[in-house]
């Protein structure tokens, strides 16, 4: 293959694997609006609906980052920073699975506490290889950090249904 074929086909693969993980996620959240509907909420909670295009940035910016660290170092040069990147996608799946499917507040929480750590320390690994990489994750982690004191909001307002 080609060096510019071989990008492109890198970029594709990591849009690939963060939309795949937003579609895990997303089958989780089928029936998210009503149920997040009938939850208490704080003043400052956004509308639903600003969820789905907030995220497809985010997971677009996440792949480019994951991409740019895979074109700079390969998969056997940032083994470690990708891994983190992947486990990390894997929780974040998880969590919509934990919080809209099976209702279980305190186990989305130390989920998303997680996920923040993990998103963290990718964040790290990518800046040590590629700076703009890492900081394409800086607006994934400001969201995860509003996201998980919502979570820890919601899940205090409403402990009969989480």
């Amino acid at each position: 293959m080609k060096p510019e074929t071989n990008r492109i086909t890198g970029l594709l693969y990591w849009l690939a694997a963060c939309f795949c993980a937003a579609a895990i996620g997303g089958f989780a959240s089928v029936h998210a609006d009503s149920f997040y509907q009938q939850l208490t909420k704080p003043d400052w909670a956004p509308p639903g609906w600003l969820f789905g295009p907030v995220w497809s940035v985010l997971y677009t910016t996440m792949a480019i980052a994951a991409w740019q660290v895979w074109a700079v170092r390969g998969w056997r040069g940032a083994s470690f920073g990708l891994s983190l990147f992947c486990m990390q996608l894997g929780i974040n799946a998880l969590w919509t699975w934990l919080f809209f499917y099976f209702h279980l507040g305190a186990f989305s929480f130390f989920d998303i506490i997680l996920l923040w750590w993990l998103i963290l320390a990718a964040i790290v690994q990518f800046w040590r290889i590629k700076p703009a990489a890492g900081a394409l994750l800086i607006p994934y982690l400001i969201w995860v950090t509003f996201a998980a004191t919502l979570n820890l909001t919601i899940w205090q307002l409403n402990s009969n249904l989480l």
